[in-house]
């Protein structure tokens, strides 16, 4: 049997567990892990590497920084203020994914949902509203708000690249053409009908975040500086290239600062981390990898494209390598799918004399529609267990907003960059 079909059996298993929810998720990712290693798909080194990834050490950091401000009460504070503005769910999902939204478009999408999870977990036990129905949009504007630049992800920078390659470019704001439509459109969504797809699930017992705890013998410098410590972390994050200091780097001095500083002990600082959410990332990265070194990812690609014939319609063939994408991107991260997708979608439109602008915008819009699993981004999965979701969860409002976005790209990217201009 070989590497590809087995991490398609792999790909599958894991659809099912995720799915079927009878074993912890971050006990399937584990197994996926070890099985890729036996059956040799994968060196140990390479399958395991993803808990020593960059994002993994940003969560345990953020973890730290953002349980500093529940263990201080500053996030109910927070949380105090905005809800004294927004007068309702609805009101308040807006005013997130807005925020949010905009942030993520000159900021990493994982580094914005790290920073605003504390806070808007605030705000759910000011408000009284679930904070299960105010961490999924959040996220999922993070990962729309990637969009909004040439900066805003990863994949932007891969078809950027390709552009280059061909003697062309994309502009910096190049993909607001298209993305700042989709994150209009998706919170149009969520506020008048999306918002009843949203889970009100109780979070697990052994939530990160405790918001019921009394704060009134916390000191009130220790509030303030576990504030100021979480907004010089964000500064050093937006400034990132500036200083040379990378995101994960920025949010570990932030956590190291708040022991030091006495704002929390090192015994909070441990218990604020999120195991579940580290071995579910860190394991379901092995999935990605093998994907990529197995060509079982390139396999996919290949064949579902292959099913148009030589000389497909240009509107078909934009729509089923957008499709594709969102598929893929759900199992692999954005930047993978768009690696992959990226040489295959440039070879066939040069193929048909046409111009690759408007497949290469479908690669890198349809590989950001991370929304419809906990593993399709970094922020997804950091929600997990505060948020108490399930893995069907994500699906049931994950899945009308990809049909959303799709419709909106697929109105606009033919208008904007025809295949024949």
């Amino acid at each position: 049997m070989s590497q590809a079909t087995i991490t398609l059996l792999f790909l599958l298993f894991a659809v099912i567990m995720f799915v079927w929810e009878k074993i912890p998720l971050g006990l399937t990712s584990m197994i996926v892990c070890v099985g890729l290693v036996v059956t040799g798909v994968l060196d140990w080194k390479v399958a395991f590497s993803g808990f020593i990834d960059s994002n993994v050490i940003l969560f345990v950091s953020m973890f730290i920084v953002g349980g500093a401000l529940f263990e201080t009460g500053m996030a109910n504070r927070i949380g105090g203020l905005v809800t004294h503005f927004a007068k309702s769910e609805r009101q308040l999902i807006v005013a997130i994914m807005v925020i949010v939204g905009v942030m993520s478009g000159f900021l990493s999408n994982t580094g914005t949902a790290a920073i605003l999870i504390p806070v808007v977990i605030g705000i759910a036990a000011k408000s009284g509203y679930s904070r299960s129905r105010l961490l999924m949009p959040l996220v999922f504007a993070a990962a729309m708000g990637g969009n909004l630049s040439l900066i805003g992800a990863p994949g932007n920078m891969i078809a950027q690249s390709a552009m280059e390659g061909m003697g062309k470019s994309f502009g910096f704001f190049e993909y607001a053409k298209v993305g700042i439509p989709i994150l209009i459109v998706g919170i149009f969504f969520f506020a008048l009908i999306g918002y009843k797809l949203l889970p009100d699930a109780k979070p697990n017992d052994d939530v990160v975040f405790d918001e019921t705890k009394d704060f009134s013998n916390v000191p009130k410098w220790k509030q303030w500086l576990s504030l100021i410590i979480l907004i010089i972390t964000l500064i050093g994050m937006i400034f990132e290239d500036a200083i040379g200091i990378k995101l994960c780097v920025a949010g570990a001095m932030g956590a190291v600062a708040l022991i030091l500083t006495g704002v929390i002990t090192e015994k909070q600082a441990l218990q604020s981390i999120d195991l579940k959410t580290i071995f579910l990332f860190g394991g379901t990265l092995s999935l990605a990898s093998a994907l990529e070194e197995s060509g079982a990812g390139e396999m996919i690609a290949t064949k579902v494209v292959g099913l148009l014939g030589d000389h497909p319609s240009p509107y078909l063939f934009t729509f089923v390598v957008f499709m594709l994408c969102c598929v893929l991107t759900n199992f692999m991260s954005n930047t993978a799918t768009t690696a992959l997708m990226v040489p295959i979608c440039v070879s066939i439109a040069k193929g048909m004399g046409a111009d690759p602008s408007a497949v290469l915008m479908a690669c890198v819009i349809g590989g950001s529609c991370a929304y419809a699993t906990p593993i399709g981004m970094p922020a997804n999965t950091m929600v997990i267990t505060a948020g108490g979701y399930t893995f069907k969860d994500y699906a049931k409002a994950g899945i009308p907003l990809i049909l959303v976005s799709t419709v909106v790209s697929m109105i606009l990217l033919p208008i904007m960059y025809p295949f024949y201009p």
